[in-house]
């Protein structure tokens, strides 16, 4: 029996990628409270910035099995699967490559700006892996733009010049942005879904195995895997796969059990995984404590809780009850979330170019963050007129 796609995950990512703009904007504002920010790597607590990331990989891995799916339906075999998954890690890698070498970038040697190298790389981005549409855009024509783009790329590469402690000023990975961590996590997990296939245990037995391996590393049981790290790494000790798998299980436990309408059962599961998710992580705290920084495993767990129950009601809302008229300016975060993603890239410059300053009161404390949430959706309806003239990248 095949299961019809969820309505809540694109609603779910929608939000997500609505906060995850929202909060990314905080670093322009003053006086607002600890608790909404990102926590200190030496403290031990859970900021609601902190809890962001967290969610938007456990959507990631919602849709992996939808994902693979749906091209299994189209009659892709299991090796073009494969390819396609290699394509997408590689190219959320490269962008993430770039993205973070952007925060080293040293203006006063480089022969351009940062913010016109800014700028420039989100417009390599998209003519490299925007989703063209072959009724307006010829394949031959779609073929140059992408090798401008690549070209693009390489030149800005060879200009790049860093703030390198150790002297080196070209390009180095560092810890490779947001956008490779969850490229990473996709690809480990995509390439264990598809290995796996409609296995629950098998799901189940990679969730607990990245889980136990984020444990495990902090209880000093994987030392002898440290000189391995520099070439091979599980993405923050097993912490973001742990997270992005558990998405998988439970789009997979939906499909296997409960894709024939029993929503009932199928919630009182999700609350009950959730909330011992969640106790798990508090009972691992007082040997690690809570940090988004360090990956602890209590971070791990009590995210991976909280996502599960934000789907759950998200599924209540959306799927069970029918409540999933949403704000139609709000839709483009769910369905082009990497071009709503990239958008403030070219917005913050843009903006700073600008001969305008905004009033303090604008920038502190909640009227601060009133400006951010107007900033977010303006940002989306930005997306949405992309999306409207061809302009969405998809990989």
């Amino acid at each position: 029996m095949r299961a019809a796609r969820i309505q809540s995950i694109d609603t779910l990512r929608a939000l997500t990628m609505v906060l995850m703009i929202w909060v990314n904007d905080f670093w322009s504002l003053d006086g607002i409270p600890d608790w909404l920010q990102h926590m200190p790597a030496d403290v031990d607590a859970l900021g609601f910035s902190d809890v962001i990331f967290p969610a938007f990989l456990f959507i990631v891995g919602l849709s992996i099995p939808f994902a693979i799916q749906a091209r299994r339906d189209k009659g892709d075999s299991d090796g073009r699967i494969l390819w396609h998954i290699g394509v997408r890690t590689f190219a959320l890698l490269v962008m993430g490559f770039f993205m973070v070498n952007l925060e080293t970038y040293d203006a006063t040697t480089a022969v351009i700006g940062k913010s016109a190298w800014q700028i420039l790389m989100i417009v390599a981005f998209v003519l490299t892996w925007n989703a063209y549409r072959p009724s307006r855009v010829p394949l031959g024509v779609q073929r140059s733009l992408k090798t401008v783009g690549i070209a693009i790329l390489v030149a800005l590469a060879v200009v790049y010049r860093g703030q390198g402690t150790d002297g080196h000023t070209g390009m180095q990975p560092h810890w490779w942005g947001i956008l490779g961590l969850i490229g990473r996590s996709y690809g480990i997990c995509a390439c264990v879904q598809l290995l796996v296939g409609r296995s629950l245990t098998a799901v189940a037995a990679a969730w607990l195995f990245f889980a136990g391996f984020n444990i495990a590393a902090f209880a000093g049981a994987l030392a002898f895997l440290e000189p391995l790290k520099p070439w091979v790494s599980i993405v923050g000790d097993g912490s973001m796969p742990a997270m992005t798998m558990a998405g998988c299980f439970v789009a997979t436990l939906y499909r296997e059990r409960f894709a024939d309408g029993r929503a009932g059962r199928f919630l009182a599961v999700l609350v009950a995984l959730g909330v011992v998710t969640i106790a798990v992580g508090f009972a691992l705290r007082p040997a690690w404590g809570i940090s988004k920084i360090l990956a602890t495993p209590a971070w791990t767990e009590i995210c991976t809780g909280i996502g599960i129950l934000a789907f759950a009601l998200f599924y209540w809302l959306a799927d069970v009850r029918g409540l999933n008229t949403w704000p139609d300016i709000l839709r483009p975060a769910g369905v082009a979330t990497l071009t709503c993603y990239l958008v403030p890239y070219v917005a913050y410059p843009l903006l700073q170019w600008l001969p305008l300053e905004l009033p303090a009161v604008l920038t502190t404390g909640i009227a601060g963050l009133l400006k951010s949430m107007v900033f977010a959706i303006a940002v989306v309806i930005v997306t949405g007129g992309l999306n409207k003239t061809g302009i969405r990248l998809k990989i």
